[in-house]
């Protein structure tokens, strides 16, 4: 199951570089299952991924963004949990912040993040990977300039370096929500919008950033009467963050003792890893130090 992981992350990331510009990359193709806009580096992705698990010809069940659960061979005892891009925009602009993110899990009727045995993200742009299973204790990398996990100790809300996201989410009220800690941190610290969860939790555990939040899910949860909001800029769907989107990051994020949580501080394990309905969507908010998560949440104006 590594091999074939690694493999097919490598396969995926060859395909993307390869063929970005023969498909052309900044324009809309179509809607993907959960209603998310679906760019030509996708299907480029999602073909790659395809082929390439059909080839090694391994007894495996697939699940993909654009396809849903799709199986090869007889009685698999793994489910794969692929997004070949997570960033699509990032991608299709050729900037850094675009992840594979790939995870497997023991192929069940239900399962859960906390199923995950193998994990694999790797940076479209630049090919650094990260990886890790149950088989072994903490992470192991390729590409990073310093050894990683390498997390940053940043506590304090003005000088930390965080990420957040818009798509799906209603600008007005997320800066009503957190419009003062952008103010707060913009100047000592940092703001960013990646629009990758993969990515922007992996920033953690590379030091490079001290926090990421994604908190729509939780505002519509708790004010269920802003779901014509949410619908208004997914363009008739939620597009909170799927289970696809984190559950490789999440596994990583764990082993590198990354403080990652949904929203109200709980476990994210229980997510369902091949139901991207509403009401299996998350919210996520992942600190480099468990003072900077106690403090993000503490602040939020929910």
């Amino acid at each position: 199951m590594r091999a074939l992981v690694q493999g097919l992350s490598q396969r995926i990331r060859a395909a993307v570089n390869s063929g970005r510009e023969s498909v052309g990359s900044r324009y809309v193709t179509g809607t993907a299952m959960g209603g998310d806009a679906e760019f030509p580096v996708d299907v480029l992705a999602e073909r790659a991924a395809w082929d390439y698990l059909r080839d090694v010809g391994a007894p495996v069940a697939v699940y993909t963004e654009s396809e849903g659960l799709r199986t090869i061979g007889s009685n698999p005892r793994h489910v794969l949990v692929i997004d070949p891009i997570d960033g699509t925009r990032g991608a299709a602009a050729d900037l850094e912040m675009a992840c594979v993110s790939i995870a497997a899990a023991r192929f069940t009727d239900s399962p859960v993040i906390g199923d995950i045995e193998y994990a694999m993200l790797q940076e479209l742009k630049s090919g650094n990977w990260l990886y890790a299973d149950v088989h072994g204790d903490g992470i192991e990398s390729g590409g990073y300039h310093a050894p990683v996990p390498r997390l940053s100790t940043t506590a304090d809300l003005e000088r930390m370096f965080w990420s957040l996201e818009f798509n799906g989410h209603p600008a007005r009220l997320m800066l009503d929500a957190y419009g003062h800690l952008v103010d707060a941190s913009a100047n000592r610290g940092g703001v960013y919008v990646f629009n990758s969860a993969s990515f922007s939790i992996s920033r953690i555990i590379t030091g490079q950033m001290d926090a990421y939040v994604d908190i729509g899910n939780r505002l519509l949860r708790d004010r269920p009467e802003t779901e014509p909001d949410f619908r208004r800029v997914g363009h008739g769907s939620i597009l909170h963050l799927f289970p696809y989107d984190i559950a490789a990051s999440v596994f990583l994020a764990e082993r590198a003792k990354v403080t990652i949580t949904d929203a109200y501080g709980g476990s994210l394990h229980d997510t369902l890893l091949l139901d991207i309905s509403p009401g299996n969507q998350r919210s996520c908010i992942a600190a480099c130090t468990p003072k900077l998560h106690a403090a993000l949440i503490e602040s939020i104006r929910w």
